[in-house]
Formats: structure tokens, sequence, C-alpha cells
């Protein structure tokens, strides 16, 4: 396997660096976008009791805050829900958008990868290519062994940033949709929210009936 790698010429060398690196944001992005750390079982449920319950105070909404992403987005509606609900849609969406960023961590790396590595493998069969005309004017074309180190290599690097490359694409487009999903997911929670909090009864209202 060493020497099939070693034939490839130079051009494996970044191939390999960056196949390493791919994998790692495959594993770890793997691991940080399970569904129960983005979505924790139940949470928008509970926080809509919370609301429906009036049992709102600031330590529950910032302990809601670094419970997950999703955490994060109610509790943005939470932090505006006594201002109109445009403002607290907008200052959902703002936070969205921070974390839609934070879940997209890495993805742009991982697409850049996916482009980079065809190109690399289309470097190696150039470099091939060319070490196997230069062969040719110092020896000839009668020396069959110079030739097809010159092919061998050409066809090396050129599976090897494909072997790479197809992977990372797939994986970059997987991501991509999941965390697309998770976005209409939020959204939906958020939406909820917002509901059940526009359909709270003020409190001047409750403090009329009492008197």
């Amino acid at each position: 396997m060493f020497e099939l790698i070693k034939s490839g010429g130079p051009v494996m060398i970044p191939i390999i660096i960056l196949a390493i690196v791919a994998m790692a944001i495959v594993v770890e992005r793997f691991w940080s976008l399970r569904r129960k750390e983005i979505f924790p079982p139940g949470l928008g449920v509970e926080v809509r009791e919370w609301a429906r319950g009036r049992e709102l105070d600031t330590k529950h909404i910032e302990v809601l805050r670094r419970n997950s992403p999703l955490g994060e987005v109610l509790a943005a509606a939470l932090d505006m829900r006594h201002k109109p609900r445009e403002m607290m849609k907008e200052r959902v969406e703002d936070v969205g958008r921070h974390v839609v960023h934070q879940m997209e961590r890495f993805l742009n790396t991982l697409g850049t990868i996916a482009g980079v590595a065809p190109l690399l493998g289309l470097l190696g069969t150039v470099f091939g290519i060319i070490q196997m005309f230069l062969t040719i004017l110092k020896t000839g074309i009668g020396d069959a062994n110079q030739l097809a180190g010159g092919i061998g290599q050409a066809l090396v690097s050129t599976a090897g940033g494909l072997v790479l490359a197809i992977p990372a694409l797939m994986f970059y487009r997987y991501f991509r949709g999941l965390i697309n999903e998770y976005v209409i997911d939020m959204e939906k929670q958020a939406i909820a929210l917002m509901d059940v909090l526009d359909n709270r009864i003020p409190e001047s209202a409750i403090e009329g009936d009492q008197a």
C-alpha cells in the first residue's frame, strides 16, 4: 500500500494530509450534530409549559440558553417576551443565524477539500505526464519501465484525488442537508413558543379581574 501511494509522486503528500483533516472534520461534525445535542428530548414542550405557567426568571432563561442550540433560540424568544411579536421574531432570527453558523463549523473547509482534491489529482497527472515526456527525451521510447513510472504516477495521483473528493463531497452535502432540517425544526419550535407567548393573558387583565 505504501509503495502504491509513493508511486503517486509528491502530490500524494497534500492529498493524504487533506484526507486526515477531512476525516477529523467528519467525525467531529457527526458527534456535534447529534440530534439529542441539538434538540434535547422534550425541551420545546417544557419551555412552552414554563411560558404558560409564568415560571420564567433570568436564571431559568440563562440555563436554557446554555442548554443547546435549540435552547439558545428559545431563550432569545423569552428575552423579548414583553415586546411585540415582530421584535421577538427579529431577535430569534438574529440568534438563529449565529446558531446556524456554529452548526456549520468546519463545513466550508470540508467543501474546499472536496473541490481541491480532484485538482491535486489532476496536478499529479500533469506531473506524471511531464515525467514521462522527459524520460522519452532522455532515453527514447525503448525504456518501458521509465515510461510506466510516469503513467503510474499520473493514474495513482488522479485516483487518490478522486478517492478523497467523492466521500468529502458526500459528507459535505449530508451535513448541509442535516443542518437545513434542524433549522426548519428550530423554526417550528420557536413559532410554537411565540404563539404561546402571544396568547398569554396580560398581567394587567388578571389584576383587573381580581379587583
